[in-house]
């Protein structure tokens, strides 16, 4: 018979396993030496010690609580009678230690599964919300693709969070989905009512658009005279909607609109070859202009921009750009000479130089009488009066006569 400290073997290969209540059988092996069947069953209890030792390793490493719980609960069931020959009181009682911190671990995994659904209700509760502020708009005025997209990319994230998420309780979910579905609904009623308005209205905007074409091709005989016209109808088919034929249309429309802008380029051309050679003339007769000269002969230098006005005009019009070096130029030399013309005036009128002449020797008198009075003045504040009253008939005095030059 072989002993050790936790089991032994008799005469026919019987193994026990020793603990602290008694000794257990725990199987037999025949046919091999005693210390062969001890080894067997000793092998067998380390197998059961690695479990517990990575059961351990687990809960060090705080991994899945549900998981390790499992493990525990196995393990503890197969520490009962286990068929191992060891110490299983210490097996056991290692399992034992592990419980409060297995269920530490199982209350914090349940209280992150409670945090984890608080947040998946939250999720979708602002799926829903999103869902019923769509459905709130002014959905006659929404472009559809992009809302329909937007309503597709909130149900696909609903499906996902069902799907990846955790279970939620089934009463707060329907509820919750009930929102969002009627959202959804709103709003794909509002769809279907505008794509049945807007078929209506796009067999309209064909009728009205044919219309407008038939319009714009009849103008091509008027020509360039029709460009007017042919904006209007531009106008008018802005305005007319889209239809499923509109590229068609369009290219009857514009191939019509081609024409009578052709022909307005053509008309435009004759307009621009007349106005560079009324440009080229009206610059030459600014070059004569130089001489024009009313400071030394007036009623010469009239006589010539007659002469260049007259000209001028039927060299006929220039383009809208070339008015700055054109014609006013010119409006500025007639109004030297017109500037001209009325200081001669005004030099020569006899009523009007009689009236400077007079107020001149009245301004003078002024002047001496003051200049005498300021000679006797002995007050400070007299002799300031007459000073400021002297300067500022001065003042008028050169005014009157600068203006009788």
């Amino acid at each position: 018979m072989t002993t050790t400290e936790f089991g032994r073997v008799d005469s026919e290969n019987n193994v026990y396993v020793i603990e602290p209540n008694g000794e257990r059988k725990v199987g037999q092996y025949p046919n091999v030496t005693a210390e062969e069947a001890l080894a067997h069953f000793t092998q067998k209890y380390e197998a059961l010690e690695g479990a517990v030792k990575l059961l351990e390793q687990r809960v060090n490493k705080k991994a899945d609580a549900d998981s390790i719980s499992k493990a525990a609960a196995k393990l503890t069931i197969d520490l009962i009678e286990p068929n191992v020959v060891g110490n299983l009181q210490a097996l056991r009682e290692r399992v034992l230690t592990l419980a409060p911190r297995i269920q530490d671990l199982l209350n914090s995994k349940k209280a992150e599964n409670q945090e984890a659904i608080a947040a998946a209700l939250a999720s979708r509760e602002a799926i829903a919300a999103k869902a019923e502020e769509i459905a709130a708009r002014d959905l006659s005025k929404v472009i559809w693709k992009d809302l329909s997209a937007t309503l597709t990319a909130l149900f696909e994230e609903w499906q996902a969070a069902q799907k990846n998420g955790p279970r939620v309780p089934k009463s707060e979910a329907d509820a919750i989905w009930k929102r969002f579905q009627t959202a959804r609904n709103k709003v794909e009623s509002a769809k279907r009512a505008f794509f049945a308005e807007a078929g209506t209205k796009a067999k309209a905007a064909k009728a009205n658009k044919d219309s407008i074409v038939k319009r714009a091709e009849d103008l091509v005989a008027k020509g360039s005279d029709a460009v007017v016209e042919y904006r209007k109808l531009l106008d008018e088919w802005k305005a007319a909607g889209r239809t499923k034929n509109d590229d068609a249309l369009w290219v009857k429309f514009k191939a019509a609109g081609d024409a009578i802008y052709a022909a307005k380029s053509e008309k435009m051309a004759v307009v621009s070859a007349s106005q560079s050679e009324a440009l080229t003339a009206k610059l030459a007769l600014l070059e004569e202009a130089k001489a024009i000269d009313p400071n030394k002969d007036l009623a010469a230098a009239k006589r010539l921009l007659a002469a260049i006005q007259d000209r001028w005009e039927k060299a006929g019009r220039v383009s809208k750009n070339d008015l700055a070096k054109t014609e006013d130029k010119l409006r500025a030399i007639e109004t030297v000479v017109k500037n001209a013309e009325r200081d001669h005036w005004k030099s020569t009128d006899p009523v009007a130089k009689a009236r400077k002449d007079d107020v001149t020797i009245k301004l003078e008198e002024a002047i001496a009488k003051l200049e005498r009075e300021l000679a006797g003045a002995t007050d400070k504040k007299k002799i300031a009066e007459i000073s400021e009253a002297v300067a500022a008939r001065k003042s008028w005095l050169e005014v009157v006569l600068a203006g009788a030059k």
